[in-house]
């Protein structure tokens, strides 16, 4: 294994860390004020737009998806190389990785058209949001069932003649307030009665589809994420399209599935180890500045202790991201599930507590609006249950241990 980076990631990663300090960060006061200004409003803030114009000038486009596409200037990144990359977004993960056009869910869209889509399906979809046209939407959780077993999935794509018609509920369905979000990938079952992993389907459901309708927006800890879509909770009415929209075939839904969450999982960890990263560069700014009892914080034992803790953890999870992304790019996503279910469990636990320690350090100013942290941590917390909680991938890493 070397895990050392080439030229090519060298310089992808100097020039989105230098992209990242000259425009980003300074960005982010800019968005707050723009959100501030038109709160009603869910679609994307002009200062995004202008972010992604410079950065698809400077070819930090589609850096996710390896492999290059005929008429966009995606890099064709390897996993491994991509790591450092998507590392750096995770600075400002608000901003960054919408503007490389990196974002979730949109990312797991195109790579589920990409790898599985027909030719007009990547004409219609694809091919749009490649260029950041439009958005999209993902849809699999539901509200009345643990959806942690993504069999109990209660959605029925039924068939109809040369349609499938759609009905149930959805939630948690990132991106789907923007009204940009033009297509909607939904997971439902078409046959209840097939074997257990075989009874769900996806299909592409055209947002203005008659029967789609938009419920209510959710918050996590009171943060409605709008300036990257939100996330909403969405009914399907006897929702009718045609049966081309159908991915893949009848019955390969939960395939599809975990094909998807693969490379979302380590993308979320790499980005994580940024936030983390972020984090600590806060911490030892404040330890550095403030003053209590006499000293500064960074002469008090304990917060010394939380500083060394952080760089141990984000050091050795490093490592494990890469070595997970250098297993599926040498021997595919199925032989590095050990991995990749074991950064899932590992990076966001780490980096919660990073955070958490920061916001403790940073008192009052720490849980306030006056610092990234409350976001930081918000966004981390939740990403323990997002794409599978926490204790799904200790049992499913557990069970694939006791086998040998």
């Amino acid at each position: 294994m070397d895990f050392a980076p080439d030229a090519t990631t060298r310089d992808y990663t100097e020039r989105a860390r230098a992209f990242l300090v000259e425009h980003v960060l300074p960005a982010e006061p800019v968005l707050d004020e723009q959100l501030a200004a038109t709160p009603d409003d869910w679609t994307v803030r002009p200062v995004v737009l202008e972010l992604q114009e410079k950065a698809r000038a400077q070819g930090l486009w589609n850096l996710f998806l390896p492999g290059r596409h005929p008429g966009h200037d995606g890099a064709g990144l390897t996993n491994l190389q991509y790591a450092p990359v998507a590392e750096i977004t995770g600075w400002s993960p608000r901003l960054a990785p919408v503007a490389f056009n990196c974002a979730a869910p949109d990312t797991g869209n195109m790579e589920v058209l990409n790898d599985f889509g027909t030719p007009a399906q990547k004409e219609r979809w694809l091919e749009p949001l490649l260029d950041a046209r439009i958005r999209s939407a993902f849809c699999m959780t539901e509200p009345e069932v643990a959806s942690s077993d993504a069999t109990n999935i209660g959605t029925r794509i039924r068939r109809d003649g040369d349609h499938f018609v759609i009905t149930g509920r959805k939630w948690w369905s990132t991106g789907a307030m923007n009204p940009d979000a033009a297509v909607f990938i939904v997971m439902g079952k078409t046959d209840p009665d097939a074997a257990r992993h075989r009874q769900q389907s996806m299909i592409l459901v055209p947002r203005d589809t008659a029967g789609v309708r938009i419920v209510r927006p959710l918050s996590v800890f009171g943060y409605d994420d709008r300036d990257h879509g939100g996330h909403a909770e969405v009914a399907f009415d006897e929702v009718r399209v045609p049966a081309d929209n159908l991915i893949a075939g009848e019955g390969d839904g939960f395939a599809i599935a975990q094909a998807r969450l693969g490379p979302g999982r380590i993308h979320h960890c790499m980005r994580a180890l940024g936030m983390g990263e972020r984090a600590l560069a806060l911490m030892i700014e404040r330890a550095s500045s403030r003053q209590a009892f006499g000293r500064t914080l960074a002469e008090q034992g304990v917060v010394r202790e939380w500083i060394a803790e952080a760089r141990i953890q984000l050091e050795a999870l490093r490592l494990l991201v890469l070595k997970t992304a250098w297993l599926m790019d040498t021997v595919g996503n199925k032989h590095a599930m050990t991995e990749i279910q074991a950064i899932k469990i590992a990076v966001p636990r780490a980096v919660q507590q990073i955070i958490d320690r920061a916001i403790q350090l940073h008192g009052g100013a720490g849980v306030s609006s006056d610092t990234p942290l409350a976001e930081l941590y918000a966004g981390i917390r939740s990403l323990r249950i997002a794409d599978g909680p926490d204790e799904v991938h200790l049992a499913s890493l557990g069970r694939a241990q006791l086998r040998g």
